[in-house]
Formats: structure tokens, C-alpha cells, sequence
């Protein structure tokens, strides 16, 4: 098998991307085998690989032209045509070269971030947008003696946006982040709806209004890339929809 890799550095003119030869390995991921590349090939070779030492979601990147983790796609079902996912008017810029998917794996680094060096990306854009929506838990009351409790519907609900593990993969798939450098994102917004959801929260309406603005809920086009990618089936779109329509709602009854 042969994996297409792309290359960047600071000080080169443009990317370019390089084939590296591989004996296929059962069970091996597309993170196994970057690690092979860098050990007996190319060991100027760069990406992150932090998920495993617990830090999940650090190897996000473009995988035959998907944002996938890594650690968790295996090469032998992207060349069996096994893990095809049809995204939404999904084009990453410059990412032109052609590549045999029944033979080779192509990888390129995360769309919608600027490429530090080969597969790694500048994140600090989606990290700044994360902390402006104040991802912290305010209590609406004083600690209790025991634990705050919450309905069992409340807790379901809430566990479709808590288990985000930040690897910007939404981000990365999301057509509107990439035209425009303004929207939250997909991850953001989640977070953000999470917050106004709970039960135990101070400043829920606070949360809702905070995402109010051109860049915020009404930015989103609902392409639902963000919820095909997520690899913790977080759904964005759902929280930006239920946003928009509660105060789509509340518009409406102040209406004269």
C-alpha cells in the first residue's frame, strides 16, 4: 500500500506532497502507520499525536478527504471502501492531488487552520473562539451538602454536547468556517448551547443572547457536515437549530 502525504514547512515556496511505501499491517491505524513513515522512512515527518498520552482528539486531520482522528481509522477499511462519508459542499482549498483510493491513503492536515508544518495545524483560532463563549460552569446556588441533581430527560439531553473532546474536526469540516474567519463554529456553539441547557446553570439566558450575532446561531447553514464527523456524535446542527427557533419564538411574541 502507499500513503500520499502532505509536506509543508515554514520558508518552502508551496506544499508538496510525498508517497511513502508500506507492508500492510493488520489492524493498523492511519496513526500506526504515520509513526512506521516517521521511524524507518522519514523522520522529518510532523504531526500530533498527543491522544495517546490521554489527551484524546489531538490527531485530527484530513483523511482521504475527510477530517478523521487518526488513532481511530483504520487503513484497511479506507482501502476496502468502507469508510466513505459524503460531506456537504466540502472542497479544502489547494488540496488538489489526485490519489488511487483503492491503493493508496491520502493525508493531508486539518482544512480551515493554518499548516504549521506538514500534517500539524495552528488551532489558536479555534481555541479563542472556545474560550470566548466562557466554556465554565457558573451554579445558579450554593454548593449543596451532597450533589446537585438533575432529571434523568435533563441528563440525556445534555449528554449530546458534553462529550466533545475539542479536536476540531467540526471545524475543519464546516464550509462556513472556511469562508468565514468570524463564525464561533461548530464546536463552539455546542458548548455554548450545553451551558444554556443546564439545569444547574446561573446565566442560561445569558448563554442563549452571548450567540446571538451574525457570526454566532445565525452564521450556520446546517450543511450537517459537523455531526458526520464528530467521533463522539456530538450534534451542533441540533443545538444551533433549537437556538435559533427559541429565539426565532421569543422575536415573535414581542412583536406587536
Amino acid at each position: 500500500m502507499q500513503f500520499v502525504v502532505y509536506r509543508f514547512r515554514p520558508g518552502m515556496d508551496q506544499p508538496r506532497y510525498d508517497r511513502f511505501r508500506l507492508d500492510p499491517v493488520s489492524g493498523e491505524t492511519v496513526l500506526s502507520a504515520l509513526f512506521r513513515i516517521q521511524e524507518t522512512l522519514d523522520d522529518s515527518l510532523a504531526f500530533r499525536y498527543s491522544c495517546r498520552g490521554a489527551v484524546c482528539g489531538t490527531c485530527a486531520m484530513l483523511i482521504n478527504r475527510v477530517p478523521r482522528l487518526a488513532c481511530r481509522t483504520q487503513v484497511a477499511a479506507l482501502l476496502e471502501g468502507k469508510a466513505g462519508l459524503p460531506l456537504s459542499h466540502f472542497a479544502p482549498a489547494g488540496m488538489v492531488e489526485p490519489w488511487d483510493p483503492k491503493k493508496e491513503v491520502i493525508v493531508e492536515p486539518l482544512p480551515n487552520l493554518p499548516v504549521i508544518k506538514d500534517l500539524i495545524v495552528n488551532m489558536d483560532r479555534f481555541f479563542a473562539y472556545y474560550r470566548e463563549i466562557s466554556p465554565v460552569f457558573r451554579p445558579s446556588d450554593p454548593a449543596p451538602v451532597r450533589e446537585r441533581s438533575m432529571s434523568p430527560a435533563a441528563v440525556r439531553e445534555l449528554d449530546r454536547y458534553t462529550t466533545c473532546i475539542l479536536c476540531a474536526a467540526c471545524f475543519g469540516a464546516c464550509p462556513v468556517n472556511g469562508q468565514d474567519p468570524a463564525y464561533l463554529g461548530p464546536a463552539a456553539l455546542a458548548k455554548l448551547w450545553r451551558f444554556r441547557i443546564d439545569p444547574r446553570e446561573d446565566r442560561g439566558e445569558e448563554r442563549l443572547a452571548s450567540g446571538d450575532r451574525p457570526d454566532g446561531w445565525w452564521a450556520c447553514r446546517f450543511h450537517t457536515n459537523c455531526r458526520r464527523v464528530c467521533p463522539k456524535d456530538v450534534t451542533p446542527d441540533r443545538a444551533i437549530g433549537k437556538a435559533r427557533m427559541e429565539l426565532s419564538k421569543r422575536k415573535k411574541e414581542k412583536e406587536p
